[in-house]
């Protein structure tokens, strides 16, 4: 195989995976390391991927790259349903507590699956025994909102135009005075050395009051966000009980949650 082609090759496994390993392109190729990381280089300078520590990732996936709600409400949904539904399982039907919603568009599905799930109102006098659900996302707030069986309690502050979430001092503050049962949390980046992460430093300080602020912390994301690193860290592996995911982490992360004693559910 020529050069050019191989370089092709791994262009688009970078593509379609998001990322790839020097380790695993040396081994699927049967050629050294060293050959890897100068076709990586190549690859680089063309501008097709971009070099990180141990491989290379998408072009686009910088630290700061963050796609607006809207878009991510397209992107990989069997997967983010497959998630959705797992996350659903958690929440006892007939039992009722409090849950937190994080924003983002694997949360909106189990927003979704929850609204279908609740009991319609039977008409009574008496107020039925009700979920609460805390959020910060205004989409989420107007799936939910006026559905029966759920006391939505909305969080305010500024709202980014991006991800339709309100941030800022408010939000945290806010977020600080609760403890819900369990938090359902959203990230762009989950990574065996630096933790869950997301772009945006007010949403950074958002999540990371949710993750210190709920009895158990369950952690939503496709297998894109999985060995990704984005610009600011707002939780470790120790602080998270459970991540949900659609496709088994690589060895280095999944050991890494095995030793921050992470359960980790494929669905």
């Amino acid at each position: 195989m020529f050069a050019a082609e191989r370089q092709q090759l791994i262009a688009d496994l970078v593509a379609s995976d998001g990322r790839a390993a020097v380790t695993d392109l040396a081994e699927r190729f049967n050629i050294t390391t060293e050959t890897v990381r100068r076709d990586l280089a190549a690859l680089e300078s063309d501008g097709m991927v971009r070099r990180v520590h141990g491989g290379a990732v998408a072009a686009d996936r910088s630290s700061t790259t963050e796609v607006s709600i809207l878009e991510r409400t397209v992107q990989r949904q069997p997967e983010k349903l497959r998630i959705a539904e797992a996350a659903l399982a958690l929440i006892p039907s007939g039992a009722f507590g409090s849950i937190l919603l994080d924003a983002g568009s694997t949360t909106e599905a189990l927003a979704d699956l929850l609204a279908q799930r609740m009991p319609e109102s039977n008409g009574a006098d008496e107020d039925p025994a009700e979920l609460v659900v805390i959020t910060h996302a205004i989409p989420i707030a107007g799936k939910l909102s006026g559905e029966p069986g759920i006391a939505l309690q909305l969080l305010g502050g500024r709202v980014r135009g991006l991800t339709q979430a309100a941030v800022g001092h408010s939000t945290v503050d806010a977020a600080q005075r609760l403890r819900p049962d369990i938090a359902f949390i959203g990230a762009n980046g989950i990574h065996a050395a630096f933790g869950l992460s997301t772009p945006d430093p007010e949403e950074a300080a958002v999540k990371a009051a949710f993750v210190h602020t709920a009895r158990r912390i369950v952690v939503l994301a496709d297998s894109s966000k999985l060995d990704a690193e984005t610009l600011v860290q707002f939780a470790s592996l120790k602080d998270l009980d459970t991540l949900i995911t659609d496709r088994e982490p690589s060895a280095e992360l999944s050991a890494a949650l095995a030793d921050a004693g992470v359960e980790v559910v494929i669905a």
